[in-house]
């Protein structure tokens, strides 16, 4: 079995470092049994390819100016609606979520999580926070969190050492699905 190609980020690009962080964090809460739950994805990319339709038929609609300006206006109309309903759904459900499961395959939960994190600009300081995707639930556990230094993770020439990163996620799932840590 050949070994992966290192991952590599830009030091200096902080939205290259938080790209390859959050991939990585996908990867491990995917190899812990949780299933990508992509329904919200599914939505936004449906109101986006309405936004797109309505976009084109207001270009080539068929007469030109003086004559199709109520088409033209309820266009506009239904562009600004459905934009600020993505708008909406990307503000109240998605925030800076990640990643949205359902729950694992056998297990006693009804709920999956919701995997969020933040790198804030000119900070080293990555915040990675795991929720219940429903959190009124009963079998909701506690929210979970940790703030490190990415200087933790990146090697001098921007190799991430993901032994050391997975170890840190994996003892955050842990804490969120109240496992007992694993000792080596």
């Amino acid at each position: 079995m050949a070994s992966k190609a290192p991952k590599k980020a830009n030091l200096l690009d902080h939205h290259s470092i938080k790209h390859i962080l959050d991939e990585s964090v996908s990867e491990v809460v995917t190899s812990r049994g949780y299933v990508e739950d992509v329904r919200l994805s599914n939505v936004r990319l449906v109101i986006g390819a309405i936004i797109i339709v309505i976009a084109l038929f207001a270009q080539f609609y068929k007469k030109k100016f003086p004559e199709n300006r109520d088409f033209l206006i309820a266009c506009i109309a239904l562009y600004v609606i459905f934009n600020g309903l993505l708008q909406l759904i990307i503000y109240t459900k998605e925030k800076n979520a990640i990643l949205f499961t359902y729950p694992p395959a056998g297990s006693f939960t009804s709920t999956g999580l919701v995997v969020s994190s933040k790198l804030p600009r000119f900070s080293d300081m990555y915040t990675l926070t795991i929720a219940s995707a429903d959190p009124k639930s009963i079998s909701a556990n506690e929210t979970v969190q940790f703030t490190k230094s990415v200087t933790e993770w990146f090697t001098k020439d921007g190799i991430l050492v993901e032994g050391l990163f997975w170890k840190d996620i994996e003892a955050l799932i842990a804490q969120y699905t109240k496992e007992p840590k694993k000792s080596k």
